[in-house]
């Protein structure tokens, strides 16, 4: 405005011109409505993005990182490392040996925590082992699970056992295992090289003789013994009731037997026809009671005599008998 407040010239002339031509003038049109082309909305939204990524970085490095962790990551990572040196001092301590010592392995403590453990054992076939012999050879115990429990293993153990047969192994669910077995029959009992077996009928051995429970069975020394036993045996039973004194056998060089006697007497039997010398030495009993005599050995080798071997004192005291005859008989001369 000048000093009457008039406007300018110029500025009546521009207020002059119609709205029409005012709206033809690019120059005077707003920028918001120029015409959009189609790749003007993309370039935008790139722009935006990137103005957004770049306000995102910068409040980013301007958070500081205990803030931008998680509230509990400390409580977590500390029972994480509070959590990894009790085990691994439970398991260096040997305390995780222990506890599979009294409990077993982990599978089968869950498993019987669950129900599955083995409540109950049955075994049929029972003859020269005990229970407890057959459950420690199938690896069963109070420890053991039936889930896990492997019977296909437990009857290879079992028959790895020299006086088993054959066995078979059954889980019965929920808690039961069924145990049949065939034992091997003991035949007799066979020491050589001051070792005792236990053998089967046709000389086998079955087992080493570690305990009492095979004592009742016939006694056969010496090398090759154990498959001659069948010999012996024939023997023994044509001695009737006299068989219960006869302790032992030995083979002497492969072809006769020596009987040692409960009484400590040894008889000696003859290689050929053995069973006629067994009867004579049963008369010699009945008719003369020669197990109460002071006798160490009686031989019966010769068909047509018998050889007696006395104890010291016996023979002393039969060498005093005859003397004694001998002067009787010298004096009534």
């Amino acid at each position: 405005m000048d000093g009457g407040g008039r406007l300018p010239r110029s500025v009546k002339a521009m207020t002059a011109k119609p709205v029409s031509a005012q709206r033809r003038s690019p120059a005077m049109v707003p920028a918001a409505r120029l015409p959009v082309r189609h790749a003007g909305p993309q370039l935008l939204v790139g722009e935006r993005q990137g103005r957004w990524m770049r306000r995102t970085r910068r409040s980013a490095i301007a958070v500081p990182l205990s803030q931008r962790l998680p509230q509990s990551l400390g409580t977590w990572l500390a029972l994480g490392f509070l959590t990894l040196s009790l085990g691994t001092g439970f398991v260096t301590g040997g305390h995780w040996q222990t506890l599979q010592d009294n409990y077993g392995e982990p599978r089968h403590m869950l498993a019987r925590v669950l129900g599955f453990g083995i409540d109950r054992v049955t075994i049929s076939g029972l003859s020269g082992l005990s229970e407890q012999e057959v459950l420690v050879a199938a690896g069963i115990d109070s420890k053991t699970s039936l889930v896990f429990f492997d019977a296909d293993e437990a009857r290879k153990q079992l028959e790895a056992t020299p006086l088993i047969r054959e066995a078979t192994v059954r889980k019965l669910y929920p808690g039961e295992v069924s145990i049949a077995l065939t034992e091997r029959e003991p035949y007799a009992l066979w020491q050589v090289k001051g070792e005792l077996f236990v053998i089967a009928a046709d000389g086998t051995v079955i087992d080493k003789m570690d305990d009492g429970r095979f004592a009742y069975l016939p006694l056969v020394v010496g090398k090759d013994a154990n498959n001659r036993a069948g010999e012996y045996l024939a023997l023994r039973n044509q001695a009737g009731p006299f068989a219960q004194h006869i302790r032992a056998a030995t083979l002497i060089s492969g072809r006769r037997w020596n009987l040692k006697l409960d009484n400590g007497m040894d008889v000696r039997l003859p290689e050929v026809k053995p069973e006629a010398a067994m009867q004579r030495l049963v008369s010699l009993e009945g008719d003369f009671r020669v197990l109460e005599k002071d006798v160490l050995a009686i031989d019966l080798r010769q068909p047509d005599r018998v050889v007696m071997r006395l104890s010291e004192e016996a023979a002393a005291a039969r060498a005093d008998q005859l003397k004694s005859k001998g002067k009787k008989k010298g004096g009534e001369a």
